[in-house]
Order: structure tokens, then sequence, then C-alpha cells
């Protein structure tokens, strides 16, 4: 039996805000503590950079524009250039999102949506 996936630009209206905030939040809790990921992400800026990933993430999937307004055009390649991610790197960034679509408990469809997602942008934003 197969899930029927959300449609991209219907995510934000299925999931809402409070979706992506569960969301997020799982995926950072794992960030400050890991050891390949961790490094990449300044411990001062972590509020930040959640709130980034949210804004985006909203946006990308039909919600409010708050990240456009702050931050202009995603432009991920350029903002992910200064870091080191390889196949290591993207692997356990996709383990560590896997993990925290499970820990959100989001509808099934929605899930399928974001899991194809982050594993093909993962793979897009290597740089090594």
């Amino acid at each position: 039996m197969s899930i029927e996936k959300v449609a991209e630009e219907d995510l934000y209206q299925v999931i809402g805000e409070a979706g992506f905030e569960r969301f997020v939040a799982a995926f950072y809790r794992q960030v400050a503590e890991d050891d390949i990921l961790g490094p990449m992400y300044p411990k001062h800026d972590l509020v930040g950079a959640e709130e980034r990933l949210r804004d985006f993430l909203k946006f990308r999937f039909g919600g409010p524009m708050d990240y456009l307004e702050k931050r202009g055009h995603p432009r991920l390649r350029m903002r992910h250039a200064p870091f080191h991610v390889d196949e290591k790197a993207r692997d356990r960034w996709v383990e560590m999102m896997d993990k925290a679509l499970e820990e959100a408990n989001l509808p099934q469809g929605a899930v399928a949506t974001l899991r194809d997602f982050f594993h093909s942008t993962a793979t897009f934003l290597r740089n090594t």
C-alpha cells in the first residue's frame, strides 16, 4: 500500500505552523551534540539557524513569505558553499531529518513529501 504524498504547495496548509515548529525543533535538538554536523553550526546561533530553516521550509511549502522578506532568494548552493558537505555530512543530515520527521508525528503524506525533498536537496548540496 503506497502513501499518497501531499502536494508541495499544500504542505503548509496540511501541517501548519505548529507542524513546522515541531519538526525543525526536533532536528535542531540533535545538531548541537552531533560530531559531524555540530561543528558546522555556531553554538551562539543555533536559535537563528532554527528560525532560518523553519522560515525557509514554510515559504518553500506554501506558507508565509517571511524567509524571502528577511533573506531574499534562498540561493541554497551559495549559502552552503562555505561548509564542507561531503557524502558523510549529507547522509548524517538526512538521517537526522528523517528522525525529526518521525518525532514530529506529522501525517504520513506530508512526511513522504518532505522526505523526498530532503533527500534530493541534500544530494544537490554536496560540494566535496
